[in-house]
């Protein structure tokens, strides 16, 4: 016997040649479901409306510039890990292996393409024995 899901009943197939009976079943249709793949409400076409995660639309999205980007770190603290660790005459790979971190993190930190971490920057200022200025609280 092969057992169908529907709903949330449990139908029995019969097998060959025995179709008495049959008729009492419910049409039964194989493949995706009427409404499959579609979000809940979505209504279709137009695609005016298309939000993102964040709640703006698209075009908006595609305009905006400042209020999405990342915090990066500021030019105070690139210059700051970058004189302390040059003074106590480390690389950036050297002080990387120290703080057992990959050296394309100071890298970014001092290029200033890093986003913001204190607990990173606390490692490094211990490492390095220094105090260095810390990103804002969101």
């Amino acid at each position: 016997l092969e057992y169908l899901f529907l709903d949330s009943a449990v139908y029995t197939m019969p097998s060959r040649g025995e179709m008495s009976g049959f008729d009492d079943q419910p049409n039964i249709v194989f493949g995706k479901a009427p409404n499959a793949g579609k979000k809940p409400g979505g209504g279709g076409g137009g695609g005016g409306g298309t939000q993102t995660g964040t709640g703006m639309s698209a075009a908006k999205l595609d305009a905006e510039t400042e209020e999405l980007k990342h915090k990066t770190v500021s030019k105070d603290l690139r210059l700051a890990i970058s004189k302390a660790r040059t003074a106590k005459g480390l690389t950036q790979k050297q002080l990387a292996t120290q703080l057992n971190m990959q050296p394309q993190v100071i890298n970014e930190y001092e290029s200033g393409k890093a986003i913001p971490n204190n607990a990173i920057i606390a490692k490094i200022e211990r490492a390095l024995g220094a105090k260095l200025p810390r990103a804002p609280k969101k």
